[in-house]
């Protein structure tokens, strides 16, 4: 395995050049300049409709369809198994109108989930008077000190019966950073009583930090936005063939509906964002040992502030506090005695430069029902493979010199 060159990743990013350390990365990362440049350029020379055949038309056309076939193969998908669109909230609220269930059908909804795959579901049952079977990880009573839910194709597996249609969870738990085994899960799934359920997945927490492939995972639909994988705001939905064999189409009526896109894209893929995509996934590691190298470099970061979390009186760590790559991403929660998580975001941001965040960040059945805490939340601290060890060091002192012990 190559080490990791974090100068030479650094300077991709024109934003890292300012002042802000940028820790608050799982709500958005940084944007590559080769990404930048792509759209200024699109922009400048092929802002048409597409499939015109003039000749600039035909550029922008192939502009388009080269950044579609680049996030397909990205994720080992078919051009006409994904669809592009603002955000991943609304690709899945958009397929949860598309798809074709029975009243009295069951669906298990993970309640461990950003509210982005879980409210289009609560919806969907509501209006075509489904079952919900709520998928929750149980915690010890007491909670142990460092509560870690994880999902797990055994606490799956009671819940799924015959009239199970659809099984929806998330990759990468974006408070706990803790990972889901989601080849077990849909494997789980296949074995049951009900092969044929979907198993939607959200990847949003997992894409920034490793790789896709919606083949080797056997999900039936998997989502992601690229605006947290060094992009533009844009996301990308995977539903397979056997998926879309259960959805109407949503488009004109004169559209035939052979391709997912045509099926729910409802024209929502800007078409300057989504040309940059052969711009990021060429940056991307292009090799297991390069993934590796990358993975390496952001275990030590996590591990670095895991560990001093760990050594500190009065502060709660959700999710694994190991550090290994193995079970969690480098996004890290945590909770300070006798401090709001508020209070310490605020008074760091008024000594330092870090930029982070506290709060639920729209999973407030995780936050509020599993974990107990209440609408001030957790602090997350979340980490890129462009942060440094130097940064995590110097976030360390800060925690020390300005939020101390109370009580």
């Amino acid at each position: 395995m190559s080490k990791f060159d974090i100068e030479d990743a650094r300077s991709q990013f024109p934003a890292l050049a300012g002042d802000q350390i940028f820790f608050d990365n799982a709500g958005g990362s940084q944007t590559l300049g080769s990404v930048i440049e792509a759209i200024r350029d699109y922009l400048s020379r092929t802002n048409v409709q597409l499939g015109a055949t003039y000749e600039t038309g035909k550029l922008a056309t192939e502009r388009y369809d080269a950044g579609f076939a680049a996030g397909a193969r990205y994720i080992n998908a078919e051009t006409s198994e994904i669809v592009f669109g603002s955000s991943t909230t609304q690709l899945l609220r958009n397929l949860s109108f598309a798809l074709n269930f029975s009243e009295g059908d069951e669906i298990v909804i993970s309640s461990i989930d950003h509210e982005a795959n879980i409210g289009p579901w609560v919806d969907l049952a509501s209006r075509l008077k489904l079952t919900i079977k709520w998928w929750t990880p149980a915690l010890p009573s007491p909670p142990p000190a460092n509560p870690n839910p994880v999902l797990t194709a055994s606490s799956l597996t009671p819940l799924l019966t015959s009239r199970t249609r659809l099984v929806s969870c998330t990759h990468a738990s974006n408070i706990l950073g803790s990972i889901n085994p989601i080849a077990e899960i849909a494997a789980a799934v296949r074995a049951g009583s009900s092969p044929d359920a979907l198993v939607v997945v959200d990847g949003v927490s997992w894409a920034p930090h490793r790789p896709v492939d919606v083949r080797a995972l056997g999900v039936d639909v998997y989502g992601f936005s690229w605006y947290k994988v060094y992009g533009p705001h844009i996301a990308m939905l995977y539903a397979s063939q056997r998926a879309q064999g259960q959805m109407k189409s949503l488009g004109h009526y004169f559209k035939k509906g052979d391709t997912l896109e045509e099926k729910i894209g409802l024209a929502g893929a800007s078409y300057e964002l989504l040309h940059t995509l052969p711009s990021i996934t060429s940056y991307l590691p292009q090799s297991p040992s390069a993934w590796e190298s990358r993975e390496a470099h952001e275990e030590a970061l996590q591990k670095a502030l895991l560990t001093y979390l760990v050594s500190r009186p009065g502060i709660t760590i959700y999710g694994d506090t190991t550090g290994s790559p193995d079970v969690r991403v480098s996004t890290v929660s945590f909770h300070v005695d006798g401090w709001s998580s508020r209070d310490v975001v605020e008074t760091l941001e008024a000594t330092t430069n870090f930029g982070f965040r506290w709060g639920n960040f729209y999973s407030p059945r995780l936050v509020h029902e599993l974990l107990g805490l209440g609408d001030d939340g957790v602090v997350r601290v979340s980490l890129a493979h462009y942060n440094t060890v130097n940064e995590v060091k110097s976030f360390i002192d800060a925690l020390e010199k300005h939020i101390p012990q109370k009580g």
